[in-house]
Protein backbone atom coordinates (compact mmCIF):
# COMPACT_ATOMS: atom_id res chain seq x y z
CA UNK A 1 0.00 0.00 0.00
CA UNK A 2 1.68 3.55 -1.14
CA UNK A 3 2.19 6.25 1.65
CA UNK A 4 1.84 9.25 1.07
CA UNK A 5 4.44 11.71 2.45
CA UNK A 6 2.56 14.82 2.36
CA UNK A 7 0.90 16.37 5.36
CA UNK A 8 -2.92 16.66 5.58
CA UNK A 9 -2.15 20.04 7.43
CA UNK A 10 0.80 22.48 7.76
CA UNK A 11 0.78 25.51 10.39
CA UNK A 12 3.07 27.79 11.71
CA UNK A 13 3.16 25.87 14.94
CA UNK A 14 0.58 24.04 17.37
CA UNK A 15 -1.00 26.93 18.62
CA UNK A 16 -2.96 27.20 15.38
CA UNK A 17 -4.13 23.75 16.04
CA UNK A 18 -7.08 24.82 17.88
CA UNK A 19 -9.75 22.36 19.87
CA UNK A 20 -11.90 23.67 17.44
CA UNK A 21 -10.88 22.57 14.83
CA UNK A 22 -9.80 18.95 15.80
CA UNK A 23 -13.48 18.81 17.15
CA UNK A 24 -14.54 19.68 12.91
CA UNK A 25 -12.20 17.16 12.01
CA UNK A 26 -13.33 14.45 14.91
CA UNK A 27 -10.57 13.80 16.59
CA UNK A 28 -10.29 12.64 20.03
CA UNK A 29 -6.74 11.78 20.50
CA UNK A 30 -3.69 14.27 20.00
CA UNK A 31 -0.47 12.42 19.81
CA UNK A 32 2.39 15.63 19.74
CA UNK A 33 5.86 15.02 18.81
CA UNK A 34 7.75 16.95 22.03
CA UNK A 35 11.09 18.53 20.53
CA UNK A 36 10.69 21.45 17.74
CA UNK A 37 6.57 20.99 17.82
CA UNK A 38 5.58 22.19 21.60
CA UNK A 39 8.94 23.61 22.77
CA UNK A 40 12.40 23.44 21.40
CA UNK A 41 14.61 20.71 22.51
CA UNK A 42 16.47 22.72 25.13
CA UNK A 43 13.34 24.24 26.85
CA UNK A 44 13.15 21.88 30.06
CA UNK A 45 9.43 23.26 31.06
CA UNK A 46 6.25 23.93 29.67
CA UNK A 47 5.35 27.46 29.17
CA UNK A 48 2.64 29.30 30.02
CA UNK A 49 1.05 29.06 26.09
CA UNK A 50 1.50 25.25 25.81
CA UNK A 51 0.19 24.64 29.22
CA UNK A 52 -2.95 26.94 28.17
CA UNK A 53 -3.14 24.80 24.89
CA UNK A 54 -2.95 21.82 26.70
CA UNK A 55 -5.59 22.80 29.03
CA UNK A 56 -7.68 24.20 25.65
CA UNK A 57 -7.48 20.58 24.40
CA UNK A 58 -8.88 18.89 27.60
CA UNK A 59 -11.43 21.00 27.58
CA UNK A 60 -12.94 20.16 24.40
CA UNK A 61 -12.27 16.72 25.29
CA UNK A 62 -9.47 15.61 23.04
CA UNK A 63 -6.53 13.95 25.04
CA UNK A 64 -3.14 15.01 23.95
CA UNK A 65 -0.17 12.26 24.41
CA UNK A 66 3.43 12.96 23.48
CA UNK A 67 4.77 10.27 21.52
CA UNK A 68 8.79 10.69 21.71
CA UNK A 69 11.55 9.19 20.02
CA UNK A 70 13.85 10.53 22.51
CA UNK A 71 17.17 8.40 23.76
CA UNK A 72 16.12 8.90 27.07
CA UNK A 73 12.96 9.37 28.39
CA UNK A 74 13.85 11.39 31.78
CA UNK A 75 13.27 14.66 29.82
CA UNK A 76 10.13 13.20 28.37
CA UNK A 77 8.67 12.10 31.75
CA UNK A 78 9.44 15.12 33.32
CA UNK A 79 7.93 17.53 30.57
CA UNK A 80 4.98 15.35 30.88
CA UNK A 81 4.92 14.89 34.24
CA UNK A 82 4.09 18.68 34.87
CA UNK A 83 1.21 19.25 32.11
CA UNK A 84 -0.16 15.92 33.77
CA UNK A 85 -0.21 13.96 30.70
CA UNK A 86 0.77 10.53 29.01
CA UNK A 87 3.73 9.92 26.54
CA UNK A 88 5.04 7.02 24.56
CA UNK A 89 8.46 6.97 24.68
CA UNK A 90 11.27 5.23 22.26
CA UNK A 91 8.45 5.22 19.53
CA UNK A 92 9.92 4.01 16.94
CA UNK A 93 8.89 6.80 14.42
CA UNK A 94 7.82 6.17 11.66
CA UNK A 95 7.06 2.46 12.56
CA UNK A 96 3.59 2.08 13.24
CA UNK A 97 4.38 0.32 16.77
CA UNK A 98 4.17 3.31 18.91
CA UNK A 99 1.28 4.88 17.32
CA UNK A 100 -0.78 1.12 17.65
CA UNK A 101 0.59 1.64 21.31
CA UNK A 102 -1.00 4.80 22.00
CA UNK A 103 -4.14 4.38 20.50
CA UNK A 104 -4.36 0.89 22.27
CA UNK A 105 -3.47 2.68 25.65
CA UNK A 106 -6.32 5.48 24.89
CA UNK A 107 -8.76 3.22 23.74
CA UNK A 108 -8.89 5.07 20.58
CA UNK A 109 -9.33 4.20 16.44
CA UNK A 110 -7.13 5.79 14.13
CA UNK A 111 -10.09 7.53 12.80
CA UNK A 112 -10.65 9.55 15.66
CA UNK A 113 -6.78 10.60 16.35
CA UNK A 114 -4.24 12.98 14.50
CA UNK A 115 -0.12 13.46 15.18
CA UNK A 116 1.14 16.83 15.07
CA UNK A 117 5.08 16.92 14.68
CA UNK A 118 7.54 18.45 12.61
CA UNK A 119 8.94 16.23 11.03
CA UNK A 120 8.63 14.41 7.62
CA UNK A 121 10.07 11.13 7.97
CA UNK A 122 9.37 10.66 11.22
CA UNK A 123 5.98 12.68 12.33
CA UNK A 124 4.46 12.42 8.62
CA UNK A 125 5.33 9.85 7.41
CA UNK A 126 4.47 7.10 11.01
CA UNK A 127 0.74 9.02 10.95
CA UNK A 128 0.08 8.10 7.85
CA UNK A 129 1.30 4.49 7.72
CA UNK A 130 -0.63 4.25 10.89
CA UNK A 131 -4.09 5.91 9.36
CA UNK A 132 -3.71 8.89 11.43
CA UNK A 133 -4.13 12.56 10.05
CA UNK A 134 -1.10 14.04 9.70
CA UNK A 135 -0.63 17.56 10.84
CA UNK A 136 2.41 19.56 10.94
CA UNK A 137 4.21 22.52 12.01
CA UNK A 138 7.68 24.89 11.74
CA UNK A 139 9.95 23.75 14.24
CA UNK A 140 9.60 25.67 17.36
CA UNK A 141 12.52 27.51 18.08
CA UNK A 142 13.63 27.18 14.20
CA UNK A 143 15.91 24.20 13.17
CA UNK A 144 19.33 24.06 15.38
CA UNK A 145 22.71 22.75 13.91
CA UNK A 146 23.50 22.28 10.20
CA UNK A 147 21.30 18.93 9.78
CA UNK A 148 17.99 20.10 11.11
CA UNK A 149 18.64 23.09 8.58
CA UNK A 150 18.75 21.22 5.50
CA UNK A 151 16.37 18.66 6.66
CA UNK A 152 13.59 21.10 7.14
CA UNK A 153 14.36 22.66 3.64
CA UNK A 154 14.09 19.60 2.20
CA UNK A 155 10.66 19.18 3.77
CA UNK A 156 9.48 22.93 2.24
CA UNK A 157 8.56 20.87 -1.46
CA UNK A 158 6.35 18.45 0.82
CA UNK A 159 5.00 21.20 2.72
CA UNK A 160 3.95 23.39 0.37
CA UNK A 161 2.30 20.72 -2.19
CA UNK A 162 -0.25 20.16 0.77
CA UNK A 163 -3.73 21.26 -0.26
CA UNK A 164 -4.06 22.66 2.93
CA UNK A 165 -1.51 25.26 4.01
CA UNK A 166 -2.35 27.58 7.08
CA UNK A 167 0.79 29.23 7.53
CA UNK A 168 0.33 32.59 7.52
CA UNK A 169 1.57 34.74 4.63
CA UNK A 170 1.18 31.48 2.18
CA UNK A 171 -1.11 32.19 -0.69
CA UNK A 172 -3.04 29.10 -2.05
CA UNK A 173 -2.83 28.81 -5.90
Amino acid sequence: MPVSLRPDWVFDDYGAVTPAFLQRLGVRLLLCDLDYTLAPKRQGEPDAALRAWIDGLRAAGVTPVILSNNRSSKRVERFCASLGIRFVGHAGKPARRGYLRALAEAEETAAHAAMLGDKLLTDVLGAKRAGLTALMVEPKGGPVGAWNRVLHALQEPFKRACARDERSGRTKK
